[in-house]
């Protein structure tokens, strides 16, 4: 197994990724980045409520919160400075400057302190956990960013499966061109708890996942 990238090189690595694909970023992912809005409309947040995504790209999904969701609270973490560019550019347009905060860092690395916060009620990983190398840390530091009885919430590639043998071969070394990695390790794990454990939704083909989990 590959050695992980070095946290400066995994931000450098994002940024070459996306320092030219961030300007079509938005209008590339919809044909492929399934769940985000069926998650966004069951996130059911109240007035006052505080939600961080981490790995929130060009705030794409922060901004359809704070439309679909006034009077929330809401941060953004990316290891992208070119990313977050983007994103602020994006917030300004939608006026949402006062609503919506954003800071730089690697997810395994993230606490409500670089927010200058305690907690969050609601932690967000939107298609990130597959590009983030140590995606156990970043889960292990979204859990703990928690304040009982918040919530974790998931929406991810899954393991392809159901698409048949050949069309999941061709999807995951696609994926594998923009150093995406379905965790499927983390998918099943969660379908041997998940009941008890939270909520899980596997959307058409086991093409991707939803999955969300109070913090008791």
């Amino acid at each position: 197994m590959p050695a992980a990238p070095f946290p400066d090189s995994h931000a450098m690595l994002m940024d070459r990724i996306y320092r030219r694909q961030r300007h079509v970023y938005d209008f590339t992912r919809k044909y492929y980045l399934f769940g985000r809005d069926r998650l966004i409309r069951d996130l059911a947040l109240p007035p006052g409520a505080s939600l961080v995504e981490v790995g929130c790209g060009t705030a794409r999904n922060l901004i359809a919160i704070a439309k679909t969701y006034p009077g929330t609270r809401l941060y953004g973490l990316d290891a992208s400075q070119a990313m977050l560019e983007s994103a602020r550019m994006a917030i300004r347009r939608a006026g949402l400057e006062h609503r919506i905060v954003l800071r730089q860092g690697l997810a395994e690395d993230f606490a409500p302190a670089q927010f200058e916060v305690e907690s969050f009620e609601n932690v967000l990983f939107s298609y990130s956990l597959s590009m983030i190398p140590d995606w156990q840390g970043a889960l292990a530091a979204g859990f703990a960013a928690l304040s009982p009885p918040g919530r974790l919430h998931v929406v991810d590639f899954g393991d392809m499966t159901g698409l048949g043998r050949l069309a999941g071969q061709a999807m995951r070394g696609w994926l594998r061109l923009f150093h995406v990695t379905p965790r499927a390790e983390f998918l099943s794990g969660l379908e041997r708890v998940a009941g008890g454990k939270g909520r899980l939704t596997l959307l058409s083909g086991r093409y991707a996942f939803i999955f969300s989990r109070e913090k008791m």
